[in-house]
């Protein structure tokens, strides 16, 4: 097994910062470790070898792809899901005619499809706004397509009967090639953008902002200047998710929000 050390660590984070413009500084240092560790094993390189190689831009954009967590899934937690159509979009709804929402940290582009399910089955699609972000362009590119392997499609399946939607989610889709192509209308209207959670700005007003299973990854300095984002970027009244081993309480905005759901992880911003 390959190893890398702290000294390697930096200079390879350092050397994508000033070369490329990507910090991972403040990512958690054994979950970055564990990830450099499979870029080496799976390339057959060595520190200096990766460092050569990172000099690159489209050996950076593959380096990108793996460092970038893209494990996810349609509906994951159906639960959260269910809170979400029966309680969430429709106190929005009471105050907003149109709803605002962010998926931040997209990923492969399932939960924004999940997202433009439910609100086609509550026939407020029309009047949604979406906009899908993630720092890894060839990640976005296939989210955009919406195709998934026909095996994955099984455990999506699984958590939309779970979710209990109003059709089966084979509506949703068509099968091609042994996989599973999701209906573009469903997107039509969603803005796919790049966006570094970690250098980007505040771009937008929102009333929903997903940020599920991201933060994890980052150290606690960084995930409190990620919070300071969402909280700028949503509406009073607005609402934030995260994931299930995620939280807002030690983080310098916490007495901003409100808990609205503990176990589902869902925040409410009472105050600017």
């Amino acid at each position: 097994m390959k190893d890398v050390d702290i000294a390697d660590l930096r200079r390879i984070t350092d050397l994508v910062k000033t070369k490329h413009g990507y910090d991972f500084t403040n990512y958690a240092m054994s979950s970055f470790k564990r990830r450099i560790v499979r870029i080496l094993e799976l390339y057959n390189l060595n520190t200096e070898g990766l460092l050569k190689k990172l000099l690159d831009r489209q050996f950076t954009e593959e380096f990108l792809n793996e460092i970038t967590v893209n494990v996810t899934e349609m509906f994951r937690d159906p639960s959260f899901w269910r809170i979400l159509r029966d309680d969430i979009i429709p106190a929005i709804l009471l105050n907003h005619q149109k709803i605002r929402i962010w998926h931040a940290g997209c990923s492969s582009g399932e939960e924004v499809f999940s997202m433009a399910i439910l609100l086609k089955e509550m026939d407020l699609l029309h009047n949604a706004q979406i906009i899908a972000t993630d720092l890894d362009t060839n990640i976005l590119e296939k989210a955009k397509k919406g195709e998934y392997t026909i095996k994955n499609m099984e455990l999506n399946e699984k958590n939309y009967i779970r979710f209990q939607g109003s059709g089966v989610l084979k509506d949703y889709y068509k099968e091609i090639n042994g996989k599973a192509i999701l209906d573009k209308s469903l997107v039509a209207d969603v803005s796919w953008r790049n966006h570094d959670l970690v250098k980007g700005g505040i771009f937008n007003k929102f009333d929903l902002i997903l940020c599920r299973n991201v933060m994890i990854y980052f150290n606690q300095a960084l995930q409190n200047e990620v919070l300071k984002k969402f909280h700028e970027s949503l509406f009073k009244y607005g609402y934030l998710a995260i994931g299930s081993k995620e939280s807002l309480i030690w983080c310098d905005i916490a007495n901003k929000f409100i808990v609205v759901n503990n176990e589902e992880k869902v925040y409410k911003k009472i105050k600017d």
